[in-house]
């Protein structure tokens, strides 16, 4: 049933009627698919062990994916999510840190501070929160003392590791607008909770599920796709799910110029097993680039099966930096992005929020607070 001036609801009828595919871009993209059932194809079913977090940013995926509020098709295809490094961090941070269930006192349990704000059905608009701490994130404390804690112990939680005091966090908030079901728009705010100036690297990254490593043919199993530099944007094609341009708006308050960076999403297996890597651009490169510094770990011919902007923002204390990114299908009918894929960009997002918020109080029970 559609409800007078609630856009929200038309997009459902169109959606369930077929009329317009609303929900093919959503949260579907975890944000720890390392560790768990879902990539347990050991021969004991020891999927805590099988796939580390160590792992995960060096080990290709075969069934799903993971990045830090991010995006995917239905089928996981292709995938977008922030990746940050705040020059302390030991690891390029790409997805959620947690523990196994033999780490935890109380069981396995994620050790971070991620916030999902606000979604329409249709995920017309969405917002989440993640807070980065400014220091080096606290890996080996936070194993170390829930090993030791008895069951009995509350949790030893990040909060309680120091690592946010006297506000060195950036919150980094992530908001997704979709002007048609095809055309998504992406804002990235990350704001400075410290007292003083803070650099962070801010990478949107996209890249596509690796179907194409495991010796098989058929649907779910597609050739390799391919993403290329096209004109400033990054160009994805598939053979299935078409061909998306990623275009971010070159007035972004960056340090520098962003710079596309590329390379396969393939396991590395030399970093691994310490056998030969059929290739030399694998998927740890981002991390190799930035935290090791070898800048030979990406393509420099600009293509490959992942990729990102390397943005980095300095942002005053108190203050923030906003990012925008605009993911669409390359072929729209009648909802391509003008000339400039930002002209229209604030005023999309704008609606959208104010579209959720009618939406929600029309199917709110009454006297509610906020």
């Amino acid at each position: 049933m559609r409800h007078a001036g609630d856009p929200e609801s038309e997009r459902l009828r169109q959606d369930a009627l077929r009329e317009g595919n609303w929900k093919r871009w959503g949260p579907y993209l975890a944000e720890r698919q390392w560790g768990t059932v879902r990539e347990d194809y050991s021969h004991n079913g020891e999927s805590w062990h099988h796939f580390t977090h160590d792992q995960a940013r060096s080990r290709a995926y075969r069934w799903g994916e993971d990045g830090l509020l991010g995006i995917c098709d239905r089928q996981g295809r292709l995938c977008f999510s922030l990746a940050l490094w705040n020059e302390r961090d030991p690891i390029l941070k790409e997805r959620l840190f947690g523990l196994t269930g033999p780490e935890g006192n109380h069981g396995e349990d994620v050790k971070e501070q991620y916030f999902y704000l606000d979604s329409t059905p249709t995920h017309s608009y969405l917002k989440g929160l993640y807070k980065y701490p400014q220091r080096a994130f606290p890996y080996a404390n936070l194993v170390e003392e829930n090993r030791r804690r008895s069951r009995l112990e509350p949790e030893y939680e990040l909060n309680d590791t120091g690592v946010f005091d006297q506000g060195k966090a950036f919150d980094v908030f992530v908001e997704y607008a979709k002007s048609s079901a095809e055309d998504v728009l992406i804002e990235i705010t990350v704001v400075n909770l410290g007292d003083e100036m803070a650099r962070l690297h801010v990478l949107p990254t996209l890249w596509f599920r690796n179907t194409w490593s495991w010796g098989r043919q058929g649907e779910g199993y597609w050739q390799r796709p391919q993403i290329t530099l096209h004109e400033g944007a990054l160009q994805a094609q598939h053979e299935a799910l078409g061909t998306y341009l990623l275009h971010m708006d070159p007035a972004a308050p960056t340090v520098s110029a962003p710079q596309a960076i590329f390379t396969e999403n393939e396991t590395n297996h030399q970093r691994l097993w310490g056998t030969p890597n059929a290739q030399p651009y694998v998927k740890d490169a981002f991390h190799r680039l930035l935290i090791e510094g070898n800048a030979a770990a990406v393509n420099p011919h600009q293509v490959g099966t992942k990729s990102a902007f390397h943005c980095v923002l300095q942002v005053p204390p108190h203050g923030r930096r906003v990012v925008k990114l605009r993911l669409h299908a390359a072929a729209l009918p009648s909802a391509a992005p003008s000339a400039s894929p930002f002209a229209d960009f604030d005023t999309i997002v704008a609606q959208r929020r104010a579209e959720a918020d009618l939406f929600y109080a029309a199917h709110t029970v009454q006297g509610m607070t906020a």
